[in-house]
């Protein structure tokens, strides 16, 4: 029998709106940064897929993306020791400054909800983001 071209049926994540709050499927969103078949081209794009790789936890990107000058030796431990208290449920960025496809540095002001043991908490954060090696990394939380 001849092979026949199949098309790969997308996974329910992959056609589900992506966790980031773009309005947009994960599959053509956060997902090609996740698996490396793309970069973020801006400090948002960066901080979109970083909530997205909290909601999914994934540690190995986290420590990736953070940039080595605040990535301290135990970060991928302590991630995956405290990435499964948090559940996230909302991303809303309330503002960016730089961080586009040309700048070197950018920051962005968001609010991350979710819940820990069923309760409520939101996290309000002006997080910086500094190129190296010219792709986008997450500096720290001080913007």
């Amino acid at each position: 029998m001849k092979a026949t071209n199949k098309k790969r049926i997308p996974t329910v994540r992959e056609s589900s709106l992506c966790p980031c709050k773009s309005q947009l499927n994960y599959g053509i969103c956060c997902r090609p940064f996740h698996t490396g078949k793309d970069k973020p081209k801006t400090a948002e794009q960066l901080m979109r897929s970083r909530y997205s790789a909290y909601f999914f936890r994934m540690v190995d990107y986290l420590v990736e993306t953070t940039h080595p000058d605040t990535r301290g030796p135990g970060l991928k431990g302590e991630l995956e020791k405290t990435i499964r208290q948090a559940n996230w449920s909302f991303l809303t960025i309330l503002g960016t400054s730089r961080g586009g496809a040309e700048d070197k540095t950018g920051k962005v002001e968001f609010v991350a909800e979710y819940f820990v043991n069923g309760e409520p908490f939101e996290l309000h954060e002006r997080s910086r983001f500094k190129r190296h090696k010219g792709l986008w990394k997450y500096l720290d939380d001080k913007g």
